[in-house]
């Protein structure tokens, strides 16, 4: 098993991991690997640029992760987010949605491995930073652990070291985008063999891990796990997640701390003109499964949204949690 400084990540999800959200998430968790939404290469060719890159370097650890099907233009792309100072670049070959699909990229390459190891190889030629890959266990009927290893056998020639594998496969046509996060079943045997059959190559689980003991579970099969829904929809799992490797008796904050630590933020995103509601929108399950959780979520579902709305808002949906929530979720954890 290989060595991961950061054997816990947070999956990419569009419309969810956004820098406002990594932001708050790095709060809980300093030593978690963080991803972006995808971001198309054509967006950052044609579009925004400076705004698509933007980030804050609390951040860090902190991966990029690419759409795109050209070698060059994902080579491009990935020089642009080293210069923007990310720590890794991710090649999404795992999305199934209809409008992933008609870009060709995200799953649907997995039918096309070696143009996925020419994208892999051109990425590689022009970056430092590590080149990662996301896909699925397969797509459609193409999904035996033969055509699997195959694809991953190209892409170690092509240079690759590090692999996250989401153990469902794709169909591309006929299941919603949500319906192929739950309906294609789970095939955690599938990935602990590839760890077996590439011994050298370093793999990330991702898909259904929903809490520590699992977590941990994984983490004795393959180098490191990545956590998606679960961790958006129980922040506080990723406290819980971090203490399995780090030092015994390592500082935590309470909820209550991380609110704090969320102010600044909050005052300075105010003033570059964001909306307070963009930033809590990430942070309503705080307090969840704890006394005061629907009274932190309802203050500010019902406050955050209005257009003079500062930080008060969360100060006041705070004073609405019983005082002692923060301080005994830390000490049940550390428990």
């Amino acid at each position: 098993m290989s060595v991961n400084r950061f054997p816990v990540s947070v999956a990419p999800m569009m419309d969810w991991t956004d820098r406002h959200c990594r932001y708050f998430l790095r709060q809980l968790a300093p030593r978690v690997r963080l991803y972006t939404e995808m971001i198309t290469t054509a967006a950052l060719i044609h579009g925004a640029r400076e705004r698509l890159l933007a980030y804050d370097r609390q951040e860090h650890p902190l991966a990029i992760q690419l759409g795109g099907s050209e070698p060059q233009e994902l080579a491009f792309c990935a020089a642009l987010a080293q210069a923007a100072g990310y720590d890794e670049v991710n090649l999404n070959v795992g999305c199934p949605s209809d409008r992933v699909q008609s870009g060709r990229f995200g799953a649907c390459l997995m039918l096309e491995p070696a143009r996925v190891a020419d994208c892999v190889r051109a990425m590689r030629e022009a970056v430092t930073v590590p080149v990662t890959v996301k896909c699925r266990i397969g797509v459609d009927q193409r999904d035996s652990y033969a055509e699997l290893a195959e694809f991953v056998a190209g892409l170690l020639d092509a240079g690759l070291r590090h692999l996250v594998v989401h153990a469902r496969k794709a169909w591309l046509q006929g299941l919603s985008p949500r319906q192929n996060r739950d309906i294609p079943p789970l095939r955690y045997e599938q990935v602990y063999r590839l760890k077996l059959d590439f011994p050298t190559l370093e793999v990330t689980l991702n898909g259904g891990i929903a809490d520590v003991p699992a977590i941990a579970r994984h983490l004795r099969q393959v180098d490191g796990v990545m956590l998606g829904r679960a961790a958006y929809h129980d922040p506080w799992l990723l406290v819980a997640a971090q203490s399995l490797f780090e030092a015994p008796g390592a500082p935590r904050r309470s909820r209550a701390q991380v609110v704090a630590a969320m102010l600044p933020y909050v005052e300075a995103q105010l003033q570059r003109g964001t909306r307070l509601q963009q930033i809590t929108r990430h942070m309503l399950d705080l307090f969840q499964g704890l006394p005061g959780a629907r009274a932190w979520r309802r203050y500010l579902s019902e406050n955050a949204h209005r257009d003079t709305a500062g930080p008060e808002v969360l100060r006041q949906a705070l004073a609405r949690v019983p005082a002692e929530t923060g301080a005994a979720a830390t000490r049940t954890l550390a428990g």
